[in-house]
């Protein structure tokens, strides 16, 4: 067919649709022949090959060709016993995905009415934000203040203005451990705030933890889920304790709202894969989930701690950077006479990624800020970028 124009065909929902910049940078460039900051792969020696090797063949010797065949939507009830055991919740309140990103969808789909509200940081995720406006919402983003008298302000201040005006608030989406961009965790007092406002005003929180088991210091703090089970939905994901080839993740929830995206995943993709699904049992099971958790741990917070040694020594005066206690990310705020975007096309031509602030951002600001990762990047690569970015702000900085 000749001349033909779909532009007419296209739903209404396709307008809010935009590309995502970190994957328009992996189409451009081989990461593996820059220095690579943008994304937040782990690396290969992340992977533990051989043991999933292992597994998969055990799995198939106990499974045989069932490995292979549709399994129930709401997930294996082997996997689902073993994150129910894990996470201390009941088998009824887990529902298995495919893959977190999947999860934060499925919540957005069945909560959400074009001009509905969702709550979030600012920045926040860029890959929620892609979803929240496909579905047509509106986000409003609160920024993350200091103290918790005035963060609990702050929040309740937002909250209380948008329904004075009539909006109707679905739900608030947070990260609080090490949050992507930004590498900040909330305190305790900060996870007990956002749940009391949750039953205050009567909206959900959508609590996203793929980076949760991925501390390097510090105590771990209870989940907002585990503050108030039946107005969180808690997402989990094996992208970042196993591998991001394994598409799967879970959702911990009331049995009610867990129903309706178990309909909703039905037309989705009907059910995670089989094989993964047993291979992850195989691993909580067997212990080596742990053992590859700690084996990560040890491996990325020796990465955090090199990257945060080379910004100190290379990194002009004025620029500041987050000191995240786990996760994969940490957060540059460079002057204000710095635009990262201006600054991005001779970073790349000198042979650096990362992503540019406002990206994350429900209002188009920080321009002088940049999220830089430092799982994926070889350690003997990472002086050489750090040093080439300095380079380019000080330029800029004179």
């Amino acid at each position: 067919m000749e001349n033909t124009h779909y532009s007419s065909l296209f739903s209404k929902d396709t307008t809010s649709f935009f590309r995502s910049p970190v994957r328009d940078i992996f189409k451009k460039v081989d990461l593996n022949a820059i220095c690579s900051f943008a994304g937040g792969y782990p690396p290969a020696e992340a992977f533990p090959v051989e043991e999933i090797g292992v597994a998969i063949k055990n799995v198939i010797s106990r499974y045989g060709s069932r490995c292979f065949q549709y399994g129930p939507t709401q997930g294996a009830p082997e996997l689902r016993t073993a994150l129910a055991s894990r996470y201390g919740v009941d088998e009824d309140r887990i529902q298995v995905t495919t893959s977190s990103q999947q999860g934060i969808d499925v919540c957005t789909r069945i909560l959400v009415d074009p001009g509905d509200v969702i709550l979030t940081s600012n920045p926040t995720y860029l890959g929620a934000l892609q979803s929240f406006k496909s579905y047509r919402a509106c986000v409003h983003g609160v920024p993350h203040v200091q103290g918790s008298q005035e963060y609990a302000q702050t929040w309740r201040q937002t909250i209380i203005k948008l329904q004075e005006e009539g909006h109707c608030i679905k739900f608030l989406y947070i990260i609080p451990d090490f949050q992507n961009p930004s590498g900040e965790t909330l305190s305790l007092e900060e996870r007990h705030i956002l749940a009391e406002l949750s039953q205050q005003y009567g909206f959900i929180i959508i609590e996203d933890s793929p980076y949760r088991e991925l501390r390097y210091e510090g105590n771990h703090i209870p989940s907002i889920y585990s503050l108030a089970p039946d107005r969180v939905l808690h997402l989990g994901s094996f992208s970042k304790i196993l591998a991001p080839g394994f598409r799967l993740g879970w959702i911990l929830g009331h049995p009610d709202l867990l129903d309706k995206i178990y309909v909703c995943k039905q037309s989705l993709d009907l059910c995670a894969p089989l094989m993964e699904q047993f291979v992850a049992e195989e691993f909580m099971r067997t212990g080596l989930l742990d053992a590859n958790i700690e084996k990560n741990i040890q491996l990325y917070r020796h990465k955090r701690d090199t990257m945060l040694a080379l910004l100190e020594k290379h990194m002009p005066q004025g620029v500041t950077w987050t000191k995240p206690e786990g996760g994969l990310f940490l957060w540059l705020t460079l002057p204000e006479s710095i635009n990262v975007m201006e600054l991005y096309d001779n970073a790349l031509g000198a042979g650096v990624a990362y992503v540019a602030g406002n990206f994350f951002r429900t209002d188009g600001k920080g321009f002088n800020t940049m999220r830089l990762n430092f799982s994926f990047i070889k350690e003997e690569r990472m002086e050489e970028g750090i040093s080439i970015l300095s380079s380019l702000l000080k330029e800029r900085c004179q």
